[in-house]
């Protein structure tokens, strides 16, 4: 650890003597809705935005949100009555003062304090400290033909900004299901959850939260949270953060305008016992120790043109060196240190991966992107054949607003060949608490993706899509002979056709009524890859209410 304390020492006292403008505490990924409003506003051309790279912080969000108010003009009817719906949920970043156009609020007397209810909380803001805290609590049901099955969740959000530098954010939700829903081995969207099971059911926690020190620009933290790297609208193939978050230090600097760098060295999960350093106690008990587990990933990102972004980086899983200094430098090419640290004909080094992004909304009202992820790559396999390197590739695009306003037309394709995201050693595999770090189908699958979304009035948002996944045979990377030669989706093993209705009503900032209907027919050999709730032919209904994310 000594390395890494170093380091950090380091880095804030650089930071420490640079001036500062603006403060971050970030937007949870999961709050799709002001995400997809940003993506909207870009694609109208109001705003740019680097969208490989989530979450964003909610200071960056006031800004863009404050950017398009200067252009409101440009903006449909339901458009600016979104805008200034967004903009409330931000005054704390935006205002002086939480002064909230609100009549339920408890201390009209102090200028400083204020309750709301849109959004709900409780707001302070004042020269030198600001804070805001919010509710979480929401409920999900799901019905069809197998039953019935709940999902709920309650807990609480803060954030606070203290001087010119410095900001913190928590952010605690408690889970509940009486099926469980996520398991490291389900294919699904969902993010993970580390449960504490019963015969069917769970309950799970999550935590997360941070302690950021901003400059004028970038930014350096600690924190516990999830990311998402790689641009998508049903799931990155890059980092699609459905692992359970964990901890993190992250660096993001923003120096010119064509230029922004993401860096993350994480602490991951292992779940893999260490004999050695476990040991029993009460002469009965037995307390497992697991081995550590480290990530470092970077992210460059580039503006050549206005409205194009190309990003390019690597990452590397590392275990048994402790946390090295080597990894904790931001910007090398982690496979080289590897073969350094490891020796180059040494089959038990670490697991590194390369990837890029290309992003293009120079066209109005259109989105076109692309992403590889390279596992392995060598290049004499290019011109083979009867071989193939470790990619994954996706691509896709949104055209919004035309040629009918409020409408969006969503296409996406995934292909992903055999034995991406494995590795040989389990120490270093890509994942975290056996969830992978990766696209959700893992290796040897292919996905088609396709909805339309409408938004006829302000905070109504109403989607319809289509989803057609398959996934081939399982192969164990330490079994197989001539793993380059494995036959992608020769065997089907999974496979998930589904259209789905969807009916979301936000009636007051981070608060909404959804419900849904989804027909699938899903396939599954081993019962392993889906809740056995969903196996088959299904017509399931969902319904719920949120608050918080």
């Amino acid at each position: 650890m000594r390395p890494l304390i170093t380091i950090m020492i380091l880095y804030l006292a650089f930071f420490a003597v640079i001036p500062s403008e603006g403060q971050e505490a970030f937007q949870h990924v999961s709050n799709s809705r002001i995400y997809n409003f940003l993506d909207e506003l870009a694609m109208e051309q109001i705003i740019t935005i680097n969208s490989a790279a989530k979450p964003y912080s909610r200071m960056f969000i006031a800004g863009k949100l404050a950017e398009a108010a200067e252009k409101r003009e440009l903006l449909n009817e339901r458009q600016q009555k979104e805008l200034d719906f967004y903009l409330l949920d931000y005054l704390l970043e935006l205002r002086e003062s939480p002064s909230y156009p609100d009549r339920f609020d408890l201390f009209r007397k102090n200028s400083g304090l204020a309750t709301a209810i849109n959004p709900l909380g409780v707001f302070y803001k004042d020269s030198i400290f600001t804070l805001s805290l919010k509710p979480i609590w929401g409920i999900q049901y799901f019905v069809n033909d197998s039953g019935s099955i709940f999902h709920r969740w309650g807990g609480a959000e803060a954030y606070a900004y203290v001087g010119k530098h410095w900001s913190f954010y928590a952010n605690l939700r408690d889970n509940s299901e009486s099926e469980r829903l996520i398991e490291p081995s389900y294919f699904t969207n969902r993010q993970g959850g580390p449960y504490k099971v019963d015969t069917t059911g769970g309950d799970y926690s999550e935590m997360r939260g941070g302690l950021v020190y901003t400059w004028k620009w970038g930014s350096f933290g600690v924190m516990k949270d999830h990311f998402v790297w790689g641009n998508n609208y049903n799931g990155s193939n890059i980092f699609s953060g459905r692992t359970p978050s964990f901890a993190q230090v992250r660096l993001a600097v923003h120096p010119v305008k064509w230029l922004e760098f993401n860096y993350v060295h994480g602490w991951l999960v292992s779940e893999i016992v260490d004999t050695n350093r476990s040991y029993t106690y009460h002469n009965k008990d037995v307390r497992e120790v697991f081995y550590p587990k480290y990530l470092a990933a970077n992210m460059f990102t580039v503006t050549p043109f206005k409205h194009l972004q190309i990003s390019f980086g690597n990452s590397i899983v590392y275990s048994d060196l402790g946390v090295h200094p080597a990894y904790l430098i931001p910007v090398m090419f982690y496979k080289s240190i590897d073969h350094t640290l490891n020796g180059t004909n040494n089959q038990s080094g670490q697991n590194s991966q390369m990837y890029f992004d290309v992003s293009s909304r120079q066209l109005k009202h259109l989105h076109l992107y692309t992403s590889v992820f390279i596992d392995e790559l060598a290049i004499s396999r290019i011109t083979k054949p009867d071989e193939h390197n470790f990619i994954s590739y996706k691509a896709g695009g949104r055209l919004s607003n035309f040629p009918l306003g409020n409408l969006a037309l969503t296409t996406e394709f995934t292909y992903t060949l055999p034995l991406t995201y494995q590795h040989r050693i389990p120490t270093t595999t890509f994942e975290s608490n056996y969830y992978s770090l990766g696209h959700y189908l893992r290796d040897n699958s292919r996905e088609f993706y396709a909805a339309i979304e409408y938004k006829p009035i302000r905070g109504l948002w109403i989607g319809v899509s289509y989803l057609d996944a398959i996934h081939g045979d399982d192969f164990d990377y330490n079994e197989v002979k001539e793993p380059d030669r494995l036959p992608a989706l020769d065997t089907i093993v999974y496979k998930n056709q589904a259209f789905d209705l969807r009916v979301n009503w936000e009636f007051i900032n981070n608060a909404y009524l959804f419900a849904g209907w989804t027909y699938s027919d899903i396939t599954d050999t081993c019962g392993c890859r889906s809740p056995g709730f969903y196996v088959g032919r299904k017509n399931t209904f969902t319904a719920g209410f949120n608050i918080g994310f």
